[in-house]
């Protein structure tokens, strides 16, 4: 069957209503109808409400804690492929558990390729999904991975702005690859935060590598959990003799006191997409949207398309 035979249908999980309804838009179509309940005592319940037989199938599902959020991609992914759909496609803005990605120290799991594996058994053809904690995670799937870059849509944002006096930083050495290609595509100068980490959601800064006084500062990582590691940087960097200080981070799961922490701190802004849905709303939180470039990427992916070719500048 060639793609032109093949109908598309864009489905919608519970986990982030507002963007699979912006994608959908974006795309030019409405979301399928699909039943998605909640037993009495928990377990999940799907079943789809109109013939997906033969289609393109796309799932949106971001999948954020709790767990329940995989649970309902994995039955939705089942339910699919029992209904003959032609080709499942995963469409997962934040892919939850990538921070689990190796074994560093003894007795732990790897939830990330636990995940990929429980995907790859429910039946999914193939995975979409955005700024990935650790760019390995795609070779746990034995299927294809098209791995999108919020960089793109910040990019856009920013360039509103003077960004002749701008030096991006790297809250830890962990995100400088993706803060290298922010200062390339920013024009800007780039510098580092060494921190150490004395346990899971604390963070410590210790030096700053690089000329930040004097210069408006733009922080970039993928995700703020509890805001630690983000505020530690911004407020070091206001010590330095930085002059205003933003971040931009793809994943806003602002947990615990991330809040309170964002707001108290030296950020002047913080932006963030959409791929998981805000707690509240914060006077310095700003919210892009990354449903275009998801709907670009489904309709590529439906027209057997290139997708990196979205990230070519």
């Amino acid at each position: 069957m060639t793609t032109k035979d093949r109908p598309i249908s864009i489905f919608a999980g519970r986990s982030n209503p507002a963007l699979a309804r912006a994608i959908a838009q974006a795309y030019g179509q409405e979301l399928g109808q699909v039943q998605i309940k909640d037993f009495s005592d928990g377990e999940i319940y799907v079943a789809y409400q109109e013939s997906i037989r033969g289609s393109d199938l796309f799932i949106i599902q971001s999948t954020p804690a709790p767990g329940d959020h995989w649970m309902e991609l994995l039955l939705m992914i089942d339910a699919a492929k029992r209904a003959s759909a032609a080709r499942v496609t995963a469409v997962i803005p934040y892919f939850g558990y990538a921070r689990q990605e190796r074994k560093d120290q003894p007795r732990v799991s790897i939830a990330a390729k636990l995940v990929a594996n429980m995907l790859t058994v429910a039946g999914v053809d193939r995975v979409l999904t955005m700024d990935l904690h650790a760019a390995p995670i795609q070779g746990f799937f034995d299927v294809p991975v098209d791995h999108l870059y919020a960089s793109a849509v910040f990019a856009d944002y920013f360039a509103r702005f003077d960004l002749s006096n701008l030096v991006v930083v790297a809250p830890d050495v962990g995100a400088i690859k993706m803060a290298r290609a922010y200062a390339k595509r920013l024009g800007a100068d780039l510098a580092v935060i060494d921190k150490r980490r004395p346990r899971q959601n604390e963070a410590t800064v210790m030096n700053i590598i690089g000329e930040v006084e004097g210069r408006n500062v733009l922080l970039i990582d993928d995700i703020i959990d509890t805001a630690g590691t983000l505020t530690n940087a911004a407020n070091a960097l206001r010590e330095a003799g930085a002059l205003e200080i933003m971040a931009a981070c793809t994943h806003a799961l602002l947990s615990g006191p991330a809040y309170d922490r964002i707001e108290a701190s030296a950020l002047s802004r913080v932006i963030v997409t959409d791929s998981v849905p805000l707690k509240r709303p914060s006077p310095v939180i700003e919210v892009v949207s990354v449903a275009d470039i998801f709907a670009d990427a489904i309709r590529r992916i439906y027209t057997d398309e290139s997708v990196s070719t979205l990230f070519v500048d």
